[in-house]
């Protein structure tokens, strides 16, 4: 029972605390964004909005949220670890730097890299079972009844039944060449922003909710832009399963492949719903943990400015 209070009383149990709401905040309020995402990305189906209608018609609105079970439970925690270890690495990386002081811009990049490249050992299985779960169709799940899935528990039981623990990790490579520059843009591009419209406020911490909401949003679609055809790359290769014709042998031949048969406009497609979601679901990230960061670390009263 000593174990909450001993570990929010240090400076680590409050980033990971605050990174847990961040990841709440993140997942609710972009994941139907996300399954438009997805759908654009492994097939040639039309815009975000002709998929949208399509699948509310068919599917129903639930269908945008298939597949939510394995990110919320998991993103959570993992997004509560990747604040706790930029926190870490973002010191680490520059260590001139005074314990009162903001960390440098130098040492907020080089974290966020670290941060991506750790992260992605846990996001790729979940992404994995994620992208199974939003692909597969109701009009597929009742043809195909024996082998469809309910739940995230179901594909990944199915996963490591027909393609063990490897099978599990099917496009790890492509998630960490993505997540670690990503991530070094991520953070960089948001403390960069915070400060360049509320000077002073890294080392204060007195920004505006407005202020989180720009800056946690532009970060968002920095990364995005940053690897969205590696991202593109990645969605294809995870698709893949053992009962599915294997269309690509890997990271080069699915570019090659895929450029050849739809051109290079196929690595920027869904970008433009890829980046929506990300202001929206970033602006929120970074709202909810600062927020909860200050509530924390103030002993619940919050000292930010919650002007719009």
């Amino acid at each position: 029972m000593d174990f909450w209070p001993e570990f929010l009383a240090s400076s680590w149990g409050r980033e990971f605390v605050a990174g847990g709401f961040g990841g709440i905040a993140g997942i609710i309020s972009g994941y139907p964004l996300d399954t438009l995402r997805i759908r654009q990305q492994s097939t040639n189906s039309g815009s975000s909005l002709s998929i949208l209608r399509r699948v509310v018609a068919t599917e129903g609105p639930a269908a945008l949220y298939r597949g939510m079970g394995a990110p919320l439970a998991s993103v959570t925690f993992q997004n509560a670890m990747v604040f706790q270890i930029y926190a870490i690495l973002s010191r680490a990386f520059d260590s001139s730097v005074s314990a009162t002081d903001p960390p440098s811009y130098k040492g907020v990049a080089l974290g966020g890299v670290g941060t991506g490249a750790l992260q992605s050992v846990m996001l790729s299985p979940v992404e994995l079972v994620k992208i199974r779960l939003q692909l597969q169709s109701t009009s597929y799940a009742t043809i195909q009844s024996a082998s469809a899935h309910t739940g995230p528990i179901s594909v990944a039981k199915g996963i490591l039944k027909t393609e063990g623990l490897r099978g599990l990790y099917r496009g790890f490579a492509i998630t960490a060449l993505r997540d670690a520059p990503a991530h070094g843009f991520y953070f960089w591009t948001y403390e960069y922003t915070r400060e360049q419209l509320h000077p002073g406020c890294r080392k204060s911490g007195q920004e505006s909710l407005r202020t989180m909401l720009i800056a946690g949003g532009l970060a968002g679609v920095a990364s995005w832009v940053c690897c969205y055809p590696l991202d593109v790359i990645k969605t294809r290769l995870q698709a893949q399963s053992p009962t599915s014709p294997q269309k690509y042998n890997g990271i080069i031949d699915c570019l090659h492949k895929s450029v050849k048969q739809e051109g290079y406009r196929v690595l920027w497609r869904g970008l433009a719903t890829a980046v929506a979601r990300a202001f929206v679901v970033n602006g929120a990230i970074f709202s909810a943990y600062e927020i909860a960061l200050r509530c924390l670390f103030n002993n619940g009263n919050i000292q930010t400015e919650n002007t719009i």
